[in-house]
C-alpha cells in the first residue's frame, strides 16, 4: 500500500505541476494576447482553443490529477495520521476543489456560453468582455489552487521520503 500511495504521489505531483503550467500560461499572457488582437479574432482564437483542448492529452491529464488528488486525500483521511498525511490531504482537497469543482462550475459554463454565442454576431464583443473578465478571474483561481496543491503534495513527498 505505501509503495501505491508513493507512485500516486508521485504522478499527482508531475500532473498537477502540469496543470499548474497550463493554466499559469493562460493567466500571465494568453488571453491578454486574445484580448490584444484585432476583433473578434481573440474570441474565435479562444473557440477554437476550447474545441481542440477537448481532443488533447490535457483532458486525460485533467482528470487523472482530479482522480489521483482525491484518492490522495481519502488515503490521508482513512490511513489515519501518517508522515506526509497532513500535506497530502490539503494538497489534494486544494486541487480537487480549487481545480477540479471551479473548472467544472466556473469554467466550462463560460466556455459554453462563449461557444454558443456567435463572434461576429451582434452579441459577440459583449460576450468576449463578459467571458473575458469572469473566465480569467476563475482561471487565477485554478492557478493559485494548483501552485499550493503542487507546493503542498511535494512537501508530503519529502516527508515520506
Amino acid at each position: 500500500m505505501v509503495v501505491l500511495v508513493d507512485v500516486m504521489l508521485w504522478f499527482a505531483v508531475i500532473a498537477v505541476g502540469l496543470m499548474a503550467g497550463v493554466y499559469f500560461t493562460f493567466s500571465s499572457f494568453v488571453m491578454r494576447s486574445l484580448d490584444t488582437i484585432e476583433k473578434p479574432l481573440g474570441m474565435i482564437a479562444m473557440q477554437e482553443i476550447n474545441r481542440v483542448i477537448l481532443r488533447s492529452v490535457f483532458l486525460p491529464i485533467f482528470f487523472a490529477s482530479s482522480a489521483a488528488c482525491a484518492l490522495l486525500a481519502v488515503v490521508a483521511i482513512v490511513g489515519g495520521p501518517s508522515t506526509g498525511s497532513t500535506a497530502m490531504l490539503a494538497g489534494g482537497a486544494i486541487y480537487v476543489v480549487g481545480m477540479f469543482v471551479v473548472t467544472v462550475v466556473a469554467n466550462v459554463p463560460l466556455n459554453n456560453a462563449l461557444e454558443a454565442t456567435a463572434a461576429r454576431g451582434p452579441d459577440g464583443e459583449a460576450m468576449w468582455r463578459r467571458y473575458m473578465q469572469r473566465w480569467t478571474v476563475w482561471n487565477h483561481v485554478r492557478t493559485l489552487s494548483c501552485m499550493a496543491s503542487l507546493a503542498l503534495l511535494v512537501l508530503a513527498l519529502a516527508e515520506r521520503i
